[in-house]
């Protein structure tokens, strides 16, 4: 049975990878809190039990059986965030703390019953995807809201929840996943993204905008659609 830690790193390596793409021992001791060098010696215990394949410079990549135990301690801690606001109130900027606290000794009997109790949801409350019970996870198309250009309209897809701060903040703007958002504007020089959603405008500073990924709403030519969103 692997410790907390351990799980803790193919969480974040799962994570990060779907984030960024290339996962580094840097990106990891920020993710995790930790010393790049402990961060090292981790990843090497990691890959002699063939979790993880780690090429010095080149970055870390879950094996199958590493990406396996990732995306269960994910379903777990999805679950969990989900179960805390729908059934007990939680507001969706503490969930994930409280998530973090839970996911390593759920059992698969209360797995099973909480996600039966939620109507075995897909979603969780920051809209990241809960992978199923066999392990595979949606991985639908989503591209960062800083990303898009002035005129595009989108739909929240999910905002990270690894900064309560940015929930509260975007929350207090009702910027919540599914909600409709058109760019207006986007400052040069790392400035803000001006968009407007359900009819009220709001200037996000460049880091905000590149935590919140969203779905970009096509015509029907396949092009990227420009209009109001309402």
């Amino acid at each position: 049975m692997l410790t907390q830690t351990l799980e803790d790193y193919l969480k974040a390596i799962y994570e990060i990878a779907q984030e960024r793409g290339k996962v580094t021992t840097t990106a990891l001791a920020e993710r995790l809190g930790v010393a790049p060098a402990t961060v090292t010696g981790t990843l090497k215990k990691l890959a002699r039990l063939k979790l993880v394949v780690h090429r010095p410079y080149r970055g870390v990549e879950l094996t199958e059986a590493g990406r396996k135990i990732a995306l269960e301690v994910i379903r777990h801690h999805r679950l969990i965030e989900l179960y805390l606001q729908q059934a007990l109130g939680v507001p969706w900027d503490r969930v994930h703390d409280e998530a973090e606290k839970w996911e390593h000794v759920l059992s698969e009997e209360l797995e099973d019953r909480i996600d039966e109790l939620l109507g075995h949801p897909t979603h969780d409350p920051h809209g990241a995807p809960i992978p199923a019970r066999d392990g595979t996870i949606a991985q639908p198309e989503r591209v960062r809201l800083s990303e898009l250009v002035p005129g595009q309209r989108a739909v929240i897809a999910e905002v990270s929840d690894h900064d309560p701060e940015l929930l509260r903040y975007l929350g207090a703007r009702g910027l919540y996943p599914r909600v409709a958002v058109q760019v207006l504007a986007k400052e040069p020089f790392g400035g803000p993204v001006v968009v407007r959603a359900a009819g009220r405008e709001h200037a996000l500073g460049r880091e905000a905008a590149d935590h919140i990924w969203v779905e970009e709403v096509r015509d029907r030519d396949g092009t990227a659609a420009a209009g109001a969103a309402r």
